[in-house]
């Protein structure tokens, strides 16, 4: 019979260290009843294990990571951001297809969206990175039909009611009140950057939208403080280095 070590890492962390999911999801598989130590089902929270155990899900035997991989990607317009997909377009997995490990995107960009998206198996840090209490912010460089009135402007740093609630305030400033981006019969198209520590899904698009100005082109220029810049091109991709490693878990308190 298996039973609870005083010593040990949670279950949950350690499925979500080896990449098998996030530590949400991983609690969630765990009270389904999906995950077996030494062939024991474990369906309650807060079990621990040791290096020595066997850890299964759904039968299949969980490879821990020895190392963690980080990395970050210019994701490419009609890329989905997903590990699979059944319509059979390209993932920003296929980006990545010379990557030792298997790592999982942090959050989701949109198939029309481009930017700075991190993919690592470091199962904690996604889920705190994601999850808005830890205030991560994301900038984007957001393309609409200008110009921009001073209320809109104000509506977004303020908050916008969205369908979901209440988005929370944003910073958002001009870049340029006309781009080479021009494709609405000679109307001036503006360019401006919006930063949001949220990740509703299309969040940014919605909020545009909900004070009049859809959204004809949108790019996430940073991630927390990762920047693809000039120096990674659309599809591109780079590890982190140590320096970035440690400034990125120290500001989610890891």
């Amino acid at each position: 019979m298996v039973q609870d070590k005083d010593s040990g890492e949670r279950l949950q962390k350690v499925l979500a260290q080896a990449g098998v999911a996030s530590r949400r999801h991983a609690e969630q598989l765990i009270l389904a009843g999906r995950v077996s130590v030494n062939g024991v089902k474990i369906a309650v929270l807060g079990h621990k294990v040791g290096i020595e155990d066997h850890i299964e899900v759904d039968g299949k035997p969980v490879e821990r990571s020895e190392r963690l991989h980080y990395y970050l990607l210019n994701k490419p317009v009609g890329v989905i951001t997903s590990v699979s997909d059944p319509q059979g377009r390209p993932t920003v997995l296929d980006l990545l297809n010379d990557v030792p490990v298997r790592v999982y995107p942090v959050g989701r960009l949109d198939f029309d969206t481009s930017g700075a998206l991190l993919l690592t198996n470091d199962g904690e840090l996604a889920h705190r990175l994601m999850h808005p209490s830890y205030g991560v912010e994301k900038t984007y460089r957001v393309w609409v039909q200008g110009p921009v009135g001073i209320n809109a402007l104000e509506n977004l740093r303020q908050g916008v009611l969205l369908e979901d609630g209440n988005t929370a305030p944003a910073k958002v400033e001009r870049v340029s009140g006309v781009s080479k981006f021009n494709k609405t019969k000679g109307k001036p198209l503006e360019i401006l950057e919006v930063t949001i520590h949220e990740g509703r899904n299309r969040q940014v698009r919605r909020m545009f939208a909900a004070v009049g100005y859809p959204v004809l082109k949108l790019d996430r220029v940073r991630f927390g403080h990762l920047s693809p810049g000039n120096a990674l091109p659309p599809g591109a991709y780079r590890a982190l280095s140590k320096e970035e490693i440690k400034e990125l878990r120290s500001c989610v308190g890891l």
